[in-house]
């Protein structure tokens, strides 16, 4: 039996914008590296815009999900990582507690700091009720 990942980071941020606009920020290869430097990525599930699915390898090994909920007038972004650090031959290692607290903090800051980003420039000021700048 497999030991369960190291790090489980769930984290949930609303977006006033809908799916298919928080979808496009992921839907390009080319961006993953922009939000996750030390990781590579590979879809598993293209769930268009539901979000993505990926297995994770690099710095970590496991697996990585963006779910997009619509919610009222825009979306709410379900972000789980669920991994555990890798050796440089990309094997997984469990590091010493200290060490695994520090990346679980590093991951989930990282987490909702690209959240809030996409948040930012996405929304670009729209308030939750009002409808995005080009409709209505």
């Amino acid at each position: 039996m497999n030991a369960p990942p190291a790090i489980d980071v769930v984290d949930e941020t609303f977006l006033a914008v809908p799916p298919s606009t928080v979808a496009a920020a992921f839907a390009d290869p080319a961006s993953w590296p922009r939000y996750w430097p030390d990781l590579v990525l590979q879809v598993y599930t293209d769930r268009g815009d539901k979000g993505l699915r990926w297995t994770v390898t690099g710095a970590l090994v496991g697996t990585m999900e963006v779910w997009l909920e619509p919610v009222l007038d825009g979306t709410l972004l379900h972000y789980f990582l669920r991994a555990t650090p890798a050796d440089a031959a990309g094997a997984p290692r469990v590091p010493a507690p200290r060490e695994l607290r520090r990346e679980f903090d590093r991951r989930a800051r990282a987490a909702k700091a690209i959240a809030l980003g996409l948040k930012e420039i996405l929304e670009d000021g729209r308030e939750p009720g009002v409808p995005p700048r080009g409709e209505g």
